[in-house]
C-alpha cells in the first residue's frame, strides 16, 4: 500500500512517499521512511505522531493513502503563552 510519512522543521518540510506491506503501522513507517537517521531529534518517545492531523499511537494500522506526520514538541504552553502576551497588554 502507498502511503507519506511527513515531518516538519521551521526551516524544512519533508513529505516521503512509501510503499508498505499491509497491515503495517506508524512506527513501521516512520522508521522504513529513514526519518529517524535524517532528522536524529527525532524520538518516538517524546515526538507524538499521527495521521491526517488526528494523533494516534506508534501501533496504529494504517489504511492506503494515509500520511504519518511526526509532530514536533511545541516550544511552550499555548495557553501560557497566550496568558503571558495578556499581561504584557
Amino acid at each position: 500500500m502507498k502511503i507519506e510519512v511527513a515531518y516538519a522543521k521551521p526551516d524544512i518540510q519533508l513529505i516521503l512517499d512509501l510503499e508498505l506491506p499491509d497491515g503495517a503501522t506508524a512506527e513501521q513507517a516512520i522508521r522504513a521512511s529513514g526519518m529517524l537517521a535524517r532528522f536524529p531529534e527525532i524520538d518516538l518517545a517524546v515526538n507524538a505522531v499521527g495521521i491526517f492531523g488526528k494523533t494516534c499511537a506508534l501501533d496504529q494500522p494504517l489504511k492506503p493513502g494515509d500520511r504519518v506526520e511526526i509532530y514536533r514538541p511545541l516550544p511552550a504552553d499555548p495557553k501560557e503563552a497566550r496568558r503571558g502576551r495578556a499581561v504584557k497588554k
